[in-house]
């Protein structure tokens, strides 16, 4: 009697590891967790003051669907300055998350049967978000040389008659790979070719290390008016449990999306939006010393992975993930189906540390590890993970 569509989708790896790590602690177990993309840091408190002030001031009424006025003039302003992105207030949509404006944005583009390319290893939610509002999703196989990178050439292998979008999530969860102008503009040039959305997910645009971040909206005119660009305050301002996110689109689909949330949840709470205001308002030093302590954690934990014997991994330039070549370990591993899912089941079993395994970002001799957590958390973790994989391999 149920929906077909509960048939093809699967639950969020990712949030069930999070599950079960809060169950083994409930009983007493001591578990270091590196699986959750969940910042550590508390929301800055100027943006909590203004969310405060707005439930002390009454506000907590109805109000405009696609956001509130300040807020997506303050986006506005966050994009052209921060971004080089031209976005009227009335382009943008202000979402209860940025999984909201992914999922508005699906149902707002693709019909049932329309494909959406995925750049593989991806977020592990692009392919379920896919399936529930019935268009397909197709994975491209992608080079570790490469870093995992899509390039313009690979793209027009897997473009069909029925291609209809593709997700392009810069920089990368899981790999922290980074794309720069001239890579995008490859990327970019065929989906012109081919009359093909972009939808480009820049959650983790602001924790950048290297190179100044380049977004897909600012190349071009042209390429704007192809382009979903999609951000949020979770990752870069630790908004997670306050469910803020928005996208920017051309006006037309705009309108469109605003409808589609009109009729789902109204719109995002009003705290959550005057919090993501003062984010943006007030709140720049408290982001950037955010973002710099990442920088030092990354330079950390992969000092510490080059001293494990027999793991390679992916370089990140952004976000603060790690994704960890385990394929050394498979022939001396024992495991059923996947390899990468009962090496992380096996880590935490025996050394009682969370991972997310590669299979839910679609590559499975992969996993994945977070350093959105103290010194010592991740310090340790690694090296009770060079005492597992040593084990294997002994």
């Amino acid at each position: 009697m149920l929906s077909k569509r509960l048939d093809v989708i699967t639950p969020s790896r990712t949030v069930g590891i999070s599950s079960k790590v809060k169950e083994m602690k409930a009983q007493g177990i001591d578990v270091l967790n590196l699986s959750v993309g969940e910042p550590d840091f508390n929301v800055p408190e100027k943006a909590k003051e203004c969310g405060i002030k707005s439930l002390n001031d009454n506000i907590t009424k109805y109000d405009l669907v696609p956001g509130l006025t300040i807020l997506r003039e303050e986006i506005s302003k966050k994009l052209l300055e921060e971004n080089n992105c031209h976005y009227a207030p009335d382009e943008i949509v202000v979402t209860s998350g940025a999984k909201m404006a992914l999922t508005n944005t699906l149902m707002a583009v693709t019909d049932p049967g329309d494909e959406v390319l995925l750049v593989k290893p991806y977020w592990v939610s692009y392919s379920e978000m896919t399936k529930l509002v019935n268009a397909v999703p197709v994975g491209i196989e992608t080079d570790k040389a490469n870093d995992f990178k899509l390039t313009g050439e690979l793209l027009e292998k897997y473009i069909t008659e029925k291609t209809k979008m593709l997700i392009l999530n810069n920089p990368c969860n899981p790999t922290g790979a980074i794309y720069t102008k001239e890579e995008l503009l490859d990327i970019c040039n065929v989906c012109l070719k081919h009359n093909i959305y972009i939808l480009a997910d820049e959650i983790y645009e602001r924790i950048c290390f290297n190179d100044e971040f380049v977004s897909v909206a600012s190349l071009s005119d042209e390429i704007r008016d192809i382009t979903i660009t999609i951000n949020g305050f979770a990752k870069s301002a630790a908004l997670t449990g306050t469910r803020l996110g928005y996208s920017a689109t051309p006006r037309e689909l705009a309108k469109n999306i605003s409808a589609i949330q009109g009729h789902l949840v109204s719109h995002p709470c009003l705290a959550a939006q005057y919090i993501g205001y003062g984010a943006l308002k007030y709140c720049k030093d408290d982001i950037d010393n955010m973002v710099e302590a990442y920088r030092k954690r990354r330079d950390l934990v992969t000092a510490r992975l080059d001293k494990i014997e027999n793991l390679d991994y992916i370089y990140p330039q952004g976000a603060f993930y790690v994704f960890i070549d385990i394929l050394k370990v498979k022939d001396k591993f024992e495991y059923k189906e996947s390899l990468s899912s009962d090496f992380c089941d096996k880590f935490l079993e025996e050394y009682k540390v969370a991972i997310v395994p590669g299979i839910a970002f679609g590559i499975d001799e992969y996993v994945r590890i977070s350093f959105a957590c103290s010194e010592e958390t991740f310090i340790e973790a690694l090296d009770r993970l060079d005492k597992f994989v040593q084990g294997i391999l002994a």
